[in-house]
């Protein structure tokens, strides 16, 4: 199972387990997150499940979608390695990823 390392908002870093594909975004709500609001429920829609990728971690993604990159767009936040929890899939090559929980747009 892969493990997660997560900072939230005010830098405590948490080290959750996941759950090999289920998305980062279910991972991190089931570990305790709940920066991570996730509105939408994983549906690409509402952008309030964005995280930082670790910049090492950011190759190892599949590339960044166009309804993902579309969203993102509209946030005063984004950086270049923003993405979307929900729409990253956990895999055994992701164990021990480092994400940062974003700031609230």
């Amino acid at each position: 199972m892969p493990t997660v390392s997560v900072t939230t908002r005010d830098g405590r870093t948490k080290e959750i387990v996941g759950t090999a594909g289920r998305s980062l975004m279910e991972s991190l709500r089931g570990g305790g997150i709940e920066e991570v609001l996730a509105l939408c429920g994983g549906c690409c829609s509402c952008g309030t499940c964005h995280v930082y990728v670790a910049e090492d971690w950011i190759a190892r993604l599949p590339p960044i979608g166009d309804d993902e990159d579309d969203l993102l767009d509209f946030s005063d936040v984004r950086q270049p390695n923003s993405r979307l929890s929900c729409q990253i899939r956990l895999t055994d090559v992701l164990d021990g990823i480092a994400v940062t929980v974003a700031p609230e747009d």
